[in-house]
């Protein structure tokens, strides 16, 4: 337990923080099951859109520094690969 006031302001901050981060991957998380089962049933309309809104989720997370941005690229790499083999 923090003692000063200086860490208990932290402590709060960092709860803070960790709940956003955890919805935040919770998002993309979702997004990317979307992506991933439109490109399964072969819907390729409904894919471009889950697949953009994912990117924007992980571009957006990349850039708050709730996942490195290897992360991200990695991910959406994956997203566009699976993607191209409906083409």
């Amino acid at each position: 337990m923090p003692n000063t006031a200086s860490a208990k302001k932290r402590l709060r901050q960092d709860n803070v923080r960790n709940l956003r981060n955890r919805a935040a991957k919770s998002e993309i998380k979702t997004w990317t099951k979307k992506t991933l089962a439109a490109i399964e049933q072969k819907d390729r309309d409904t894919a471009i859109v889950m697949l953009r809104t994912a990117q924007a989720k992980l571009d957006k997370a990349a850039k708050r520094g709730v996942l490195h941005k290897n992360t991200v690229a990695r991910r959406k790499s994956l997203l566009m690969r699976k993607f191209q083999e409906i083409g």
